[in-house]
């Protein structure tokens, strides 16, 4: 049986305020904003030196700029990976699915498909937030606490575009 507290109801207030006192931290210990891609670009150029060694990295326009390492932003990163896995786990929700059941039902049970959408999604994303020098947590969450214009516009902008595909992905014939 679920407490109160852990409904689904009340998670994403919850997670809101953790979130809010997890960026109070991070500002107040580290002196830095919350953010996850630029973890995520350290963390491959990290990669991609095993493979290709540190003159590749250096000689990167890309990387030669951010510096790939691991600091507070990879804990960061790791720590959002195993935190999710926890609370699925937490709420028993933690289940493998190929395809949801919400993708199947609308663009069929192809499995290559979902994937070359998700891959094709994934790297937009990505390709956005660092083109934009920043993601949703790093722009929006860190920026709005700041009250940054740029953060806030990141924001409208975020979920009028998030409205706007859901509509025309999602909409009803």
């Amino acid at each position: 049986m679920s407490l109160p507290l852990f409904t689904a109801h009340t998670r994403p207030y919850r997670v809101g305020i953790g979130i809010g006192v997890l960026s109070w931290l991070v500002f107040a210990i580290v002196a830095q904003p919350l953010g996850i891609t630029t973890a995520l670009s350290e963390v491959s150029g990290g990669v991609t030196a095993l493979f290709t060694g540190p003159d590749f990295i250096k000689a990167n326009s890309y990387w030669s700029k951010t510096v790939p390492a691991i600091d507070y932003g990879t804990l960061f990163l790791v720590g959002t990976l195993l935190g999710g896995f926890m609370a699925s786990l937490f709420h028993r929700e933690f289940r493998i699915e190929w395809a949801p059941a919400v993708w199947s039902q609308h663009f069929g049970p192809s499995l290559v498909k979902r994937y070359a959408a998700a891959l094709m999604g994934g790297f937009l994303t990505m390709y956005g937030a660092r083109l934009a020098g920043g993601c949703t947590s790093g722009n929006g969450i860190s920026g709005g606490l700041q009250l940054a214009l740029s953060g806030w516009t990141f924001l409208v902008v975020m979920f009028a575009s998030g409205l706007a595909t859901a509509f025309i992905l999602f909409k009803r014939g």
